[in-house]
């Protein structure tokens, strides 16, 4: 297998095939990369999650379009590496494919079934970084990550991280926090967050960032199930470190921050 940084996906170039797992960002073309804009285009194949598929139309122009849903990731990962066997193949993925998306899956199936392929990984912009920038810069220290999807990791997993996360002071960042058949997770997860952490610490509430309906909340660990019926899976929550505060335009909350530590070197 063949890890490859290539200017373009470009179709008059060598007729061996190659893969692209590219990240899409979180939804809004603006938040479209360059080098994604430009695989995508110039790709003879485009398959993915008919959710992500629907959010490009505008880089359609001839590309056999493949479209598939939710489950069955597998398959097409697999359909993605066979077909570029002999053509240039994009496979999407929301977000930063790197970060809870299609990449490793790619790569580990290749591995086994084609260990010679070209595979390009080009990175979008991820859900935590898209809600970061809305809320204000509460990641701009150490930060943790952590899905609450528990479909390929066990509850009990997720609720032992978690635990360990609230002692160490970080901020915590929720993906995938809550589906319709999952909700009792995060009700634990928040329950967890209030044994260890300040009632008043910072909590953001980032949904569908940088799309038309997005809704962007600033409130309180004690406060926060005041929110919970907003928070699906395509929600971001924030959880404040031990030194992150509220952005506040004098009593409204605006936003939250986590500094990075220049006051404790810097006098301004």
């Amino acid at each position: 297998m063949e890890m490859s940084r290539s200017q373009s996906q470009n179709n008059t170039g060598p007729s061996a095939g190659s893969l692209a797992v590219v990240g899409i960002g979180p939804g809004s073309p603006e938040m479209l990369t360059i080098a994604a804009e430009s695989a995508i285009k110039n790709a003879d194949i485009v398959i993915g999650n008919d959710f992500y598929i629907n959010q490009i139309p505008h880089l359609f122009s001839g590309q056999e379009i493949i479209k598939s849903q939710m489950g069955k990731e597998v398959n097409r990962a697999e359909q993605a590496i066979t077909l570029a066997g002999d053509k240039h193949v994009v496979m999407v993925s929301g977000g930063d494919p790197g970060v809870y998306g299609m990449a490793g899956l790619v790569l580990e199936m290749a591995e086994r079934i084609a260990p010679d392929l070209k595979i390009e990984i080009i990175p979008g912009v991820t859900a935590a970084s898209a809600g970061a920038a809305l809320l204000g810069a509460p990641l701009t220290n150490d930060f943790a990550v952590i899905s609450l999807s528990d479909l390929l990791t066990p509850r009990e997993v997720i609720e032992k991280r978690i635990r360990a996360l609230c002692t160490v002071g970080i901020p915590i960042v929720l993906y995938n926090p809550k589906s319709r058949t999952r909700t009792s997770l995060l009700e634990d997860v928040i329950d967890i967050a209030k044994e260890q952490l300040p009632g008043e610490t910072p909590v953001g509430v980032v949904k569908d960032a940088y799309r038309p309906d997005s809704k962007i909340i600033v409130t309180t660990l004690k406060d926060v199930m005041d929110v919970f019926d907003i928070i699906d899976m395509h929600t971001v929550v924030f959880i404040g470190g031990e030194e992150t505060r509220m952005l506040r335009r004098h009593e409204d909350a605006r936003g939250m921050f986590t500094p990075r530590g220049y006051h404790r070197k810097y006098v301004y």
